[in-house]
């Protein structure tokens, strides 16, 4: 055998481990989800609809997701897509520029020279304004 049919061989072994070993992940994360779906989980399908699981029949594979109060869809057990941790809620860069906004026209002595907008030490201001 010459090398290249060796160095073809080689990387056919290589992307044949490869594909098995992502089957192997992508059956454990899938275990790891339905491990995760239980009654009063928050969750969100694969067609982006958040909802509060209120009841799995396991018989069947469905689930009632109650979406808001007083409206539920049922789903089949497959169609949710993750579980939904909850986390701190952080404000966006145009939050944080809207607050700095905000604050300088409620005290505008104070925040002078501290937004995000102001120009730096050097930089030149456009000639309209003043």
């Amino acid at each position: 055998m010459d090398a290249m049919t060796l160095f073809m061989m080689a990387v056919l072994a290589v992307l044949v481990f490869f594909m098995f070993r992502n089957g192997q992940k992508r059956k454990k994360a899938a275990l790891e989800l339905q491990n995760q779906v239980v009654v009063g989980a928050h969750v969100m399908t694969t067609f982006g609809v958040y909802g509060t699981i209120k009841s799995i029949d396991e018989a069947e594979n469905i689930v009632v997701l109650e979406t808001s109060p007083k409206n539920t869809l049922k789903l089949h057990r497959q169609a949710i897509a993750r579980v939904v941790e909850s986390t701190a809620v952080t404000p966006s860069a145009g939050e944080a520029i809207g607050a700095d906004l905000t604050n300088l026209a409620l005290n505008p002595e104070a925040e002078s020279g501290k937004l995000e907008i102001d120009p730096q030490f050097g930089e030149r201001k456009p000639k309209n304004s003043k």
